[in-house]
């Protein structure tokens, strides 16, 4: 299944897919067709009411993910975000700093689609199940295939959404230490929150 008109950005899918395309090298735009794809599956599964709401969110989540890191430096500037976010990179602006991004290109102001979009790489203690939806879908899109990913698209299509919450934080924290890289505080706050979804 897929929808033809998307009223949150006035487009139809053919005017959208443009956008996008015109927007991210191609190995990005058929990721995000992939997460759109695996977010409307998660949806079915898991009883979300507004499947197109769920697609959506999955073509839209890395728009901003080819933007130079001058643009999220404007914008974080121009919105006033906390000044803290100057300190990261664009692993934490595509989603936090993006989402003003496409507001502005897209005109979209659906708060439950742009707070799916906003976290979808830093996670939340407090999710709703779109938020877990979006954030497990570009975990698990039929294009990964990382160590791993076939457990985590059991967990999520056929057990448990909070344990691949779960199992997607733990295994991406694991890989952040293992790097010794800084890890933005929010995903510590979801690990801490959906750690004991595997007990």
């Amino acid at each position: 299944m897929a929808f033809d008109f998307y009223p949150e950005v006035g487009l139809t899918r053919a005017e959208l897919l443009d956008k996008l395309s015109a927007n991210m090298s191609e190995k990005r735009f058929q990721h995000v067709q992939n997460v759109a794809q695996a977010a409307l599956r998660l949806a079915e599964r898991w009883d979300y009411p507004d499947l197109r709401k769920a697609e959506l969110a999955g073509l839209l989540h890395d728009y901003a993910k080819e933007e130079t890191d001058d643009t999220f430096i404007h914008l974080i500037q121009k919105y006033q975000l906390d000044p803290d976010l100057l300190n990261w990179n664009n692993n934490v602006w595509h989603g936090l700093v993006g989402i003003y991004k496409i507001q502005e290109d897209l005109g979209l102001t659906d708060s439950e689609i742009l707070r799916a979009i906003e976290i979808h790489t830093v996670g939340s203690a407090d999710m709703t199940l779109l938020d877990k939806i979006l954030y497990v879908a570009d975990y698990v899109e039929a294009g990964r295939t990382f160590e791993g990913v076939e457990a985590a698209r059991l967990l999520a299509y056929e057990q448990d959404l909070n344990a691949a919450v779960a199992y997607e934080t733990v295994h991406t924290v694991a890989f952040l230490t293992s790097k010794h890289v800084r890890i933005y505080p929010q995903t510590i706050l979801t690990y801490n929150a959906y750690v004991d979804q595997l007990k």
